[in-house]
């Protein structure tokens, strides 16, 4: 498989974010990975399989690097790694700048939309993350 498409997502801070310590709480990276990851998926899939598939998280790592604060302008770049049945692999690096403030690993599921069980990529929606060199 080729190299996949990264995908950045400006983050916005809001005051509901920031914790008792003056910067963003770690539960709101979470939100942020998510919304990140679901804007990958609806940028790059074709409008039918957007309309057809959901997404569900099974599992974050989050390392954190430096703290956020509320004025930071943010950037996550998502990264797919590969998909291996209904199983998706991201990396998400979350940024200030240059600094990263924090790094991703997750595992996601694809589910069919009606029938909310977990549903294979087909070959072609896959390429189209993956495009060939």
């Amino acid at each position: 498989m080729s190299t996949a498409i990264p995908h950045s997502y400006p983050i916005g801070i809001d005051p509901a974010d920031i914790d008792f310590m003056g910067h963003v709480n770690n539960a709101s990276y979470l939100k942020w990975v998510q919304e990140a990851v679901i804007s990958h998926w609806q940028r790059l899939a074709p409008p039918d399989a957007v309309a057809t598939h959901l997404w569900v998280a099974l599992k974050h790592e989050i390392t954190y690097r430096k703290p956020t604060f509320l004025d930071d302008e943010v950037i996550a770049t998502v990264l797919l790694e590969k998909v291996q049945g209904a199983r998706a692999f991201y990396e998400t690096v979350i940024k200030r700048g240059e600094e990263v403030l924090a790094e991703v690993k997750s595992s996601w599921c694809c589910l069919d939309a009606t029938t909310h069980r977990p549903a294979r990529l087909a070959a072609n929606v896959i390429e189209r993350f993956f495009p060939k060199d």
